[in-house]
């Protein structure tokens, strides 16, 4: 009931042009307004729980603090009520009438100032920019409200259309109800009919599950007619029947305390947020405090998901803000490389975004974002070391994400390299950690030995690995597309640089072997220039050099690379990524102590044009591809090149 005049009032330029701004472009998910008008009506009940610490008056005992959805399908109309501290006409004209004015600032100094203490952050809202979310659901909005502790209360209503008016009126509680005027939803593109209780539901749900004060509403249910005894009658009308409902579950598990949740309970959430049907492997859980306040209730899951390597994949983590849900896919708060966690981050101090834009550029994102690797890294930092079993199933499903990270992020190249396992030539069975290897390098060792390949049998036969079985060197396998990147990007680790077997030169053995080595392999070179020229000019369409190898005590020939040149795995992986692969001309190593360098120098002191001398370096060529599992140039001219030096033989 009106109990005074009616002022209407101007918007501010400013206020006008964001009120446009919020119906038409910030927020293109229209059922958020929704969750916008319950954020701040769960504040309102914060605070007037908080205020009546030192005002008791302020909440009678019994009081039942609650937010109710009255949809009205008839009048087209959805109101959301809350019995939370209220506003004053005041505060209504300060915060309502000026878009994104908080009252948080002078709340938290008024409450410095009488209590001479910080008032925890979790009781601090806001209340101007998601109130004005409204109007993408709502032709003209009403809100009635009245402060706890004053006998007046404020209408304010307004059609977004730049003005508003306010009116003195009676209301027997306090709190506030906002009471939207429905638009129709055959003129407005995306959106639903928000007086369908099912509806409601499903955002509610989505959205405001975890909301600490219960959200109610009227629920239609039928009901057969009973008799005197309670017992239905069979033939009984039916009548409609309303009850009220609590839509969220008010279980913010991510805040209840860690001996107060189950693990069937933190299982269960997982399955829920992650739309996966197995447990998770393994569960964090944490309350960050200092600069920024959030809690983190983050997952690793047991398998690996079916998109994880499609661009447009699902992930991030849901991000809440004061238990209220934000979105479900914030990729600001992960690396690409950690794509794979699952769970809840929930700020005391983030305000409600309004936008993935402001997401990216917002300085608190970064820090938390920080804070949340960091922790990540030392959860399975502590799985590696305690709980090698369970790391090792993590590692099989996601060794190659995290290994993104090693040139994605040069600052936790540490901590990543100290994570990463690998197959080994001296472990046939398990995996090997780079701290493990340093461990056990030979005496003299200074270097990291890998080779790259398409799987660990293929390297276990390859003619590069030849010389470091002999020496019982160590070689690491890997076999990721990932590896043939982050090789690169991988200066050291533990002051030790990282080797590709199969390139460059090769130098084993004590500094007197090496030397001795190197002397004898110029000496041989020398004594074959002629013919390593000859072969040269035979392949100078495949390779840049024909040389002796140091690398070779059984094969009689491999091909390596320079140390800056690409692997032949790099130019699959581009070419499987539909980029040019340049093309590298790649070195043939002959095994000096082989049978058929004899007998190639016995042919070419023979006749040094004998066209034999060509097939021969073909052969050679293609035979050197086939052991790194790839076909010769021409499979066909090398079969018949085969069966023709079979002929020759029997």
């Amino acid at each position: 009931m009106s109990s005074g005049t009616v002022e209407t009032h101007q918007f501010q330029a400013e206020t006008r042009q964001l009120l446009d701004l919020m119906i038409h472009s910030i927020y293109t998910n229209k059922d958020i307004f929704l969750r916008e008008l319950i954020s701040n009506a769960s504040d309102a009940l914060d605070r007037r729980r908080f205020e009546a610490v030192s005002q008791p008056d302020l909440l009678p005992e019994g009081t039942d603090l609650h937010i109710l959805l009255e949809p009205d399908s008839v009048a087209r109309t959805l109101t959301i009520y809350d019995n939370g501290v209220g506003m004053s006409r005041d505060e209504v004209q300060a915060l309502i009438g000026t878009i994104a004015k908080s009252g948080s600032k002078e709340f938290v100094d008024k409450m410095k100032q009488a209590q001479g203490k910080v008032v925890p952050p979790e009781l601090i809202g806001q209340f101007g920019v998601g109130f004005y979310s409204s109007f993408m659901a709502a032709d003209k909005v009403t809100l009635l409200t009245r402060k706890a502790g004053e006998e007046t209360a404020t209408r304010w209503e307004s059609s977004g259309d730049g003005t508003y008016t306010l009116e003195e009126v009676d209301k027997a509680e306090p709190g506030t109800s906002i009471t939207l005027h429905l638009k129709s939803t055959e003129e407005e593109d995306g959106l639903h009919d928000y007086t369908e209780e099912w509806k409601l539901k499903e955002i509610i749900k989505k959205y405001s599950d975890f909301v600490a004060y219960p959200i109610q509403m009227k629920v239609a249910r039928t009901e057969k007619e009973k008799d005197e005894e309670g017992n239905v009658k069979p033939e009984g009308e039916e009548t409609i029947v309303y009850e009220l409902e609590t839509l969220n579950s008010m279980k913010a598990i991510w805040l209840r305390p860690k001996h107060e949740v189950t693990t069937a309970e933190y299982e269960e959430f997982y399955k829920h947020i992650a739309h996966d049907w197995t447990a998770p492997l393994h569960t964090i859980r944490a309350h960050i405090e200092g600069t920024l306040d959030y809690t983190l209730l983050l997952y690793l899951p047991s398998h690996a998901p079916f998109d994880l390597y499609y661009r447009e994949g699902r992930k991030g983590l849901q991000l809440y803000v004061k238990r209220v849900f934000i979105m479900d896919d914030c990729r600001e708060l992960l690396p690409e490389w950690l794509r794979f966690v699952r769970g809840v981050v929930d700020s005391e101090d983030l305000s409600l975004n309004i936008s993935r834009e402001l997401l990216q550029q917002n300085r608190q994102i970064q820090r938390m974002r920080k804070g949340i690797v960091s922790k990540v890294l030392d959860e399975l930092k502590h799985l590696k070391e305690k709980e090698g079993e369970q790391y090792r199933t993590f590692w099989k499903e996601f060794g190659p994400v995290l290994k993104e990270g090693l040139y994605q992020e040069e600052d936790h190249q540490k901590a990543l390299l100290d994570l990463c396992l690998f197959q080994s030539s001296k472990s046939a069975d398990s995996l090997v950690s780079l701290s493990e290897y340093v461990a056990r390098m030979a005496d003299g060792q200074d270097v990291i030995y890998y080779m790259t390949g398409e799987t660990r049998a293929q390297m276990e036969h390859s003619p590069h690995l030849e010389a470091f079985t002999e020496k019982g060197l160590e070689v690491l396998f890997l076999s990721e597309p990932v590896d043939e990147i982050w090789t690169g990007f991988v200066g050291d680790y533990d002051g030790k640089s990282f080797k590709s077997i199969s390139k460059g030169q090769v130098d084993l053995g004590t500094e007197a072997e090496r030397k001795e080595g190197e002397e004898t392999r110029k000496e041989k070179e020398q004594a074959h220039a002629s013919l390593l020229d000859c072969l040269k000019s035979k392949l100078s369409e495949h390779v840049k050099e024909v040389r002796l190898s140091s690398r070779l005590t059984t094969s009689a020939a491999c091909l390596v690379s320079e140390e800056s040149d690409i692997t032949p795995q790099m130019e699959q992986i581009l070419k499987a990524m539909n980029q040019e692969a340049p093309k590298v001309k790649r070195i043939l190593e002959l095994n000096p102590k082989h049978p058929i360098l004899t007998r190639l120098q016995t042919v070419y002191d023979a006749n040094s044009e004998d066209p034999k001398l060509g097939q021969y370096a073909e052969l050679l060529y293609g035979q050197a591809r086939l052991a790194e599992g790839q076909p010769p140039p021409d499979p066909g001219r090398f079969a018949k090149l085969v069966t023709d030096l079979m002929v020759d033989a029997l």
